[in-house]
């Protein structure tokens, strides 16, 4: 049996090492789906720039599925209620600790419930906001502020929220900050060129902070 396991762990941490992403498809009613055209920008913006090599095409799992364990970057968005059941936070706890990441991009209310939500599933772990000398924006590309304000919604300051394992990070909650937006096709929220360009920046530091740490 102990060698069945170690077995199982060798197969995770190779999984993990691959350079693929997904979003995460949760419980509760909430708009998981929205921001369908972010990933994709974002993918394409770091194998141009950043010289990834994520596969363009962007699955949706789900929180209590093995597949999870293929995706060393799971990103999570929304507007409105989580919910994780019991087999969701066994399987995403024991992706996290193993390895995987979770960012969560808050697309505007998502806040009281995914905190909520995580806390059934770490209720030991408080948030840590980032500070702005974090080597999550030192690198490829310097936000010597920390996280851009990309839209406006209730005019708070923009955060960067973490929980660890191990001195690892697990999950990185960007709050007031609206990065998916900012990733999506231009004709889409109208943005200008430098905002797009900065949020497509920030999240290619996401990425390679995860990929390289």
């Amino acid at each position: 049996m102990r060698v069945f396991f170690f077995i199982i762990l060798g197969i995770l941490h190779t999984t993990l090492q691959a350079q693929d992403i997904a979003v995460l498809h949760y419980k509760g009613g909430g708009d998981w789906y929205s921001n369908p055209t972010a990933l994709p920008n974002l993918v394409a913006f770091c194998n141009a720039n950043i010289s990834t090599r994520i596969s363009p095409k962007i699955e949706a799992v789900e929180p209590s599925s093995p597949d999870i364990f293929r995706y060393p970057f799971i990103h999570m968005t929304g507007h409105g209620n989580v919910f994780f059941d019991e087999d969701d936070k066994i399987n995403l706890k024991n992706y996290l600790v193993s390895g995987g990441f979770l960012h969560i991009d808050d697309n505007y209310g998502l806040q009281p419930y995914i905190t909520k939500a995580l806390k059934d599933v770490f209720p030991n772990q408080d948030w840590v906001e980032l500070p702005a000398n974090h080597a999550i924006f030192q690198k490829p590309y310097a936000f010597p502020e920390g996280l851009p304000k990309i839209h406006e919604h209730d005019g708070k300051r923009p955060q960067a929220l973490a929980l660890f394992h191990k001195e690892r990070m697990i999950v990185l909650f960007t709050f007031e900050s609206d990065l998916g937006d900012g990733w999506e096709d231009e004709a889409i929220h109208n943005d200008p060129p430098e905002v797009r360009n900065k949020a497509l920046k920030m999240g290619a530091n996401i990425i390679y902070y995860v990929f390289n740490n």
